[in-house]
């Protein structure tokens, strides 16, 4: 018997001109510090709601993730804060399986977000 493993791979959406309204704004130092401060930020949340799924702790599983809608939308990662209103959205409704699958997707979307966003450090904006 052969086993066949999907490896799914997620695209994500980096709003670049979000990134650079940012840096315009605020300037290179600052808008440098609130993107480092926001990264370190969705990764802890990330891992947070990894743990909180497999404790059941429904309840800050979802405020975890609306937390994560904040902070993706103000770095411009509109893939990520959407896949967290999913997550959000699945445990409105109770659906466990759904639950499951789409915490999956924002953990993936999360990591090539992050990694994406770190790619993009080398860009002036």
């Amino acid at each position: 018997m052969r086993v066949l493993q999907i490896r799914p791979t997620e695209q994500v959406d980096l709003d670049q001109d979000r990134l650079g309204a940012l840096y315009h704004q605020l300037g290179e130092d600052n808008a440098e510090d609130v993107v480092c401060r926001a990264l370190e930020e969705l990764a802890v949340r990330l891992g947070h709601c990894d743990r909180l799924y497999h404790e059941g702790a429904w309840a800050d599983l979802r405020k975890n993730s609306r937390s994560l809608i904040a902070i993706a939308e103000q770095i411009g990662m509109h893939a990520l804060a959407r896949v967290a209103g999913d997550v959000t959205d699945c445990l409105d409704r109770g659906d466990a399986i759904a639950v499951a699958a789409t915490l999956s997707r924002l953990i993936r979307v999360g990591d090539r977000s992050l990694t994406a966003v770190w790619d993009l450090q080398d860009i002036p904006f």
